[in-house]
């Protein structure tokens, strides 16, 4: 089936792709498109042309399955070009999304008219790349270059009404979208005007602009290749004629194809698309309505939590023991909301609307009419056995009892309860309201629809939900409590916080694990460890001094006059010394590619362990877990990515070495790890065996 037809009448040739749901940019799609614009134009009985596509879908984008095999003509930016050379007018007719090459298409256009329903943007950025059929050079020639590189960078689509502020579409039509395409176009008979002959890049300080947003990118994501990449494209509308500018962002654009931090954004983004596929959970699984929802604690997360609500339009209900508690945790949701409208990230009448939509009330009662309740109390089975027998007692039939616990058991959890289905773990991430991941503990008894109501939740809430299984610290603590304890050893072996922190750091960290550390508090660690019996010789010993890092002013790091950023401190190099000397250690330096292979491969290993026992489904849902989650360098493709780029058998022997060295069995490669790295495979390859 042809996927372009072309049909024309009164004088108006309507081009339409036939391709969906999708209307993805194929070798077949392109050579349709180029022919029939070209034929539409050769027609004499042609005044003007229409592209229009099936479905609600204008064009996704590109075929992402064509990247890294041999170009199949025509290239995409030879049939925009084309689009040059039309002598008759050329209108987008857009009813649902136009992304990346979509979006490109339309910009080869004269003039775009959009439905209501429709969004535009220029997503390659997410993928480790820029657009490359010269977007970076008709965007910014149209609304100027920077809101052209803001919409790129960001990578985020915007609405038709957003789409027409900006000046990306010439209207937004609620009634027939195709008769009003037509009539654009007949009306720019004569008058139409190529966006690459525009010049609103020019406008008086746009290059000012232009180079501020360019610089504030670099800053934010200096270690990304596309974010350059787009910068210097951009750049090239102000410095370059149109077709050297294309040429830049096309050389630009093949490099990021093959630049290896590119194929690990593009594996990235392609993981986190994929944790929506959960194992056993058929794609028609009824949901249960999401209409109120209630959160039990109004400390830090519980106050982060009700804001995720908010944010999404939920009413929510924040509960607290007592007034004062209470009243304190809605000050912080007030003043979070104040600080961001204070930032211009937030309009007054959206803070006034969010507020609004939370209430604080003291007892459990209040919880009787959510639709989900999220229990964000102390980490403490006793008290979240007393929460939830209670819940279940007061909670309405077939409410979700979510718990935020971090370790906890979820299925012990869930037994306080008389209705074990209808309870799971929602394990947000600090700060709440800003982190995207969000692992989904599947209860051994969780039933489907809970299961499947709670991912669509997640997505509502703007996050990245992750199903695991239910262990001490699921999927991302669990591994990072292996990361923890090799930091530990580090400092006692000799080397300096501040060293570990600057190796993370170099691998791509924005914090390394001490700085972490300080600013959430060196308390919290401590309680855990002593609820459990064990013990961190340095750790603990800065607490026995009052170290608790940033809010005590002095941690791993001192901070000054409450300064943000810690400072080495003599006062725990010397704590060092005595922790090294009482253990009967003696210090040596150690080099950073050490310290980095001593915090990534143990961890490595425990995922491996988490797979095998099935707690996560596939190696990319621990990816997605560490990058959205954990600061995981993003263009690293996350943990299990990057023990792939290393080499199994190397990893393998690394961790024999260090079991070796210190004489601890569980330093060992585990099981899978050692078969995969003995039959010469990666993770990749690896798919959990049938259960």
């Amino acid at each position: 089936m042809d996927k372009v037809r072309s049909t024309a009448e009164d004088g108006i040739a309507v081009v339409t792709i036939a391709s969906p749901p999708v209307n993805a940019l194929d070798a077949g799609v392109r050579a349709g498109l180029a022919e029939a614009v070209r034929r539409a134009d050769a027609d004499p009985a042609v005044r003007a042309i229409v592209i229009a596509a099936e479905g609600r879908t204008f064009i996704a984008g590109a075929d992402i399955s064509e990247f890294g095999k041999p170009p199949a003509p025509p290239s995409l930016p030879e049939v925009i070009d084309g689009f040059d050379s039309v002598g008759k007018p050329l209108v987008a007719a857009i009813g649902g999304a136009a992304l990346g090459g979509g979006l490109e298409v339309a910009l080869g256009c004269h003039a775009r008219i959009a439905g209501p329903a429709a969004k535009l943007g220029l997503p390659e950025v997410k993928l480790g790349l820029i657009p490359g059929a010269g977007g970076t050079q008709r965007l910014p020639r149209l609304i100027g270059a920077a809101p052209a590189f803001r919409l790129m960078a960001d990578g985020n689509p915007v609405s038709a009404a957003e789409a027409l502020a900006l000046g990306i579409v010439d209207a937004v039509v609620e009634s027939d979208l195709l008769e009003a395409a037509k009539a654009k176009a007949l009306e720019l008979a004569g008058t139409m005007r190529r966006t690459r002959d525009l010049d609103r890049q020019l406008q008086p300080g746009g290059r000012e602009a232009f180079e501020q947003a360019a610089a504030e990118a670099l800053k934010r994501s200096p270690d990304l290749p596309n974010i350059a990449a787009l910068v210097d494209s951009v750049r090239a509308s102000f410095t370059e004629p149109f077709e050297a500018g294309q040429a830049l962002e096309r050389a630009r654009f093949v490099a990021l194809v093959a630049d290896d931090r590119s194929k690990a954004l593009r594996y990235a983004f392609f993981a986190e698309r994929e944790t929506a596929r959960v194992p056993g959970l058929a794609k028609d699984t009824a949901r249960r309505p999401i209409r109120r929802a209630a959160v039990i604690g109004a400390g830090t997360m519980g106050a982060g939590i009700a804001m995720c609500f908010a944010n999404a339009g939920i009413p929510v209900t924040v509960i607290e023991t007592g007034d004062e508690l209470l009243a304190r945790g809605l000050d912080r949701i007030a003043g979070t909301y104040a600080a961001s409208v204070k930032r211009g990230s937030l309009s007054a009448a959206d803070e006034a609307h969010r507020l609004a939509l939370v209430a604080g009330k003291v007892g459990l009662e209040a919880a009787a009419d959510a639709d989900v309740v999220v229990e964000a109390a102390f980490e403490d089975m006793d008290l979240k056995h007393q929460i939830f027998g209670t819940l279940d007692r007061i909670a309405r039939p077939g409410a979700i009892l979510a718990t935020n616990t971090s370790y906890l058991d979820v299925d012990a959890i869930a037994a306080a309860t008389g209705r074990p289905g209808d309870v799971l773990g929602l394990h947000f991430f600090s700060p709440a309201n800003v982190m995207r991941l969000l692992e989904v503990v599947r209860g051994k008894e969780t039933a489907p629809e809970v299961l499947a109501t709670a991912l669509d939740l997640g997505k509502r809430l703007g996050k990245v939900p992750v199903v695991v299984g239910v262990c001490r610290g699921f999927v991302g603590n669990r591994m990072l409590a292996r990361r923890t304890q090799e930091a530990e050893r580090l400092l006692i072996e000799g080397a300096l916080p501040h060293e570990v922190d600057a190796a993370l750091t170099g691998f791509g960290f924005r914090m390394g694990p001490f700085a972490v550390s300080d600013l959430a508090g060196l308390d919290i660690a401590w309680r855990n460890r002593k609820s459990l019996g064990q013990a961190a010789p340095v750790a603990d010993a800065l607490c026995e001094a009052g170290r608790l890092g940033q809010k005590a002013g002095r941690g791993y790091y001192l901070y000054p006059e409450g300064a943000r950023a810690g400072v080495r401190d003599p006062e725990v190099e010397a704590l060092l010394q005595q922790v090294s000397a009482r253990l009967g250690v003696t210090r040596r330096p150690i080099p950073a590619e050490e310290i980095v292979e001593r915090l990534v491969y143990p961890m490595v290993n425990e995922g491996a362990r988490i797979l095998e026992e099935g707690i996560a489904a596939r190696p990319g849902d621990i990816d997605a877990i560490w990058i959205n989650g954990y600061g995981w360098p993003a263009w690293r493709g996350g943990p299990m990515f990057y023990t792939d780029q290393v080499g199994l058998k190397t990893v393998a022997a690394r961790l024999e070495a260090f079991a070796a060295a210190r004489g601890e069995p569980a330093l060992a490669p585990a099981p899978l790890l050692r078969r995969l790295a003995e039959a010469g495979q990666g993770f990749a390859g690896w798919a959990a065996p049938a259960r």
